[in-house]
């Protein structure tokens, strides 16, 4: 067994104590269904929270994630879910760790609705690209998860430096349909099914505009254009629907993916730079009978604010990328801003093993190019950018991405401002389990690429 699976393993019995512990508690009776009941899984997540103890988090500055601000705060989470959030006046157990947060700051575990971590890990070596099934313009078939490599030292990376508690892996946006992602707990693991999110429904990766047609051109099939796109896709729905008809008798997984979504039982992530495309998309959708829950890179989002707060779809976008293709020329960093002020959904995504390390400093600079032009987004707002808003575009808001009574306790103690470049993570919970303490090598979590280096304490 290589020294990295004992590693890993290492890191999570000293996080542990032991492979066990309780699950994790609905924050409501009207959550939404487990990916179990939705779909016919059979790799059901076997993901455990790890045991914590009764924690009081006080004197904080505390962002709820759902707009709300507590200077002096209290924060009190137990069994793994979130038992009150008030002032400086609310009652503390006594059987409850207590922990001076004077001088910093609280928010729930930040949540990244785009990542490629496991599918594409580090090292970044052509062995481990394993995100994008770009043998055939659509594969609903294919699951992101049986490509998900847990040891992946991407996932402890965006924990301790981004205070990352659940992410969405995607599959990559080479394909018109790219396949089923998977919601995951940033949690040490063997197992992909250890981190899966319990409950978390599956979406469905779709793609549109400059990648599928220079793919797929470049074989000389189609889609070689942006209308080969949309002909691809309208067919491959018009398929999809006939297989329902039919009553569904002969077994087709991709297909089953694609029944899914027109059920109302998969959600729809949708790559897409252009605003026309997303017009265009918007209109594929009520012409097929699906919802798209969140375009991501969205970058001309600011130009159909409006579209897209009537249709109820959010916007993941980065701060400031730009250039990099003709899609992305009319990026402005005061995207996010604008589609805020317009009434609609932003979350601040990464699409990057990098980026996933710093969505709260991305966030901070969307926030001032707002500024620049006289549009000020509170700061209680924006923390939701990477917080609650990519939980709803999940289907995963009712149960985490906020800090509420019965929600999981998945909660970031910030040595500062978390909107500042100067701020990291100080303590990271999750589903109640300290699981990142900066103060404590025990708990900073490293794989074999990582030992030794600078920041991860003493490796003996």
């Amino acid at each position: 067994m290589r020294r990295i699976v004992l590693a890993a393993l290492a890191g999570a019995l000293i996080l542990s104590g032991c492979d066990t512990g309780g699950g994790v508690k609905s924050a409501s009776s009207d959550a939404p269904a487990t990916a179990d009941e939705a779909i016919d899984d059979p790799y059901p997540s076997t993901y455990k929270a790890y045991p914590g103890a009764p924690t009081a988090l006080v004197g904080a500055t505390v962002y709820d994630g759902a707009g709300g601000k507590i200077d002096k705060g209290t924060v009190l989470f137990s069994n793994g879910v979130v038992v009150a959030v008030g002032d400086a006046s609310l009652a503390i157990p006594d059987d409850f760790q207590r922990i001076d947060g004077t001088g910093k700051f609280v928010t729930p575990g930040v949540i990244d609705v785009h990542s490629h971590l496991g599918d594409y890990p580090s090292p970044a070596v052509d062995a481990h690209q394993d995100g994008n099934e770009m043998t055939s313009p659509t594969t609903p078939q294919v699951w992101a998860e049986h490509s998900v490599w847990p040891q992946d030292p991407g996932f402890t990376r965006a924990l301790a430096n981004g205070g990352v508690t659940s992410l969405q892996i995607l599959p990559g946006s080479g394909n018109l349909m790219g396949g089923r992602s998977v919601t995951l707990k940033n949690v040490p693991s063997r197992t992909v099914q250890g981190m899966k999110f319990p409950g978390a429904p599956y979406s469905l990766k779709m793609a549109c505009g400059e990648n599928p047609k220079r793919v797929y051109g470049e074989k000389g099939q189609a889609p070689m254009t942006r209308m080969g796109n949309f002909a691809v896709d309208r067919q491959t729905w018009l398929d999809a629907k006939a297989y329902i008809k039919d009553g569904r008798k002969n077994r087709d997984l991709a297909k089953e993916t694609l029944a899914g979504v027109l059920d109302g039982k998969i959600l729809v992530q949708n790559h897409c730079y252009r605003a026309d495309e997303m017009a265009l998309v918007l209109d594929m959708a009520k012409e097929m009978g699906y919802h798209v829950a969140a375009f991501h890179h969205a970058v001309e989002s600011y130009k159909i604010a409006d579209l897209l707060r009537e249709a109820n779809v959010c916007s993941a976008v980065w701060a400031d990328w730009y250039g990099f293709k003709m899609e992305a020329y009319d990026a402005i960093p005061e995207n996010a801003a604008l589609i805020a002020k317009s009434g609609a959904c932003v979350i601040i995504h990464s699409d990057d093993e990098n980026g996933i390390q710093r969505l709260n400093q991305d966030a901070a600079k969307a926030q001032a190019s707002g500024r620049r032009i006289g549009i000020d987004i509170p700061d209680a707002q924006v923390i939701g950018w990477f917080t609650l808003n990519p939980a709803r575009a999940m289907g995963i808001d009712k149960v985490t991405g906020s800090l509420a009574r019965g929600k999981m306790a998945d909660v970031v103690l910030w040595n500062g401002d978390p909107l500042s470049v100067y701020s990291r993570p100080e303590k990271i919970w999750i589903d109640g389990a300290l699981m990142f303490d900066a103060d404590d090598p025990k708990r900073r979590p490293v794989t074999d690429f990582e030992l030794g280096q600078p920041g991860e304490g003493d490796v003996k």
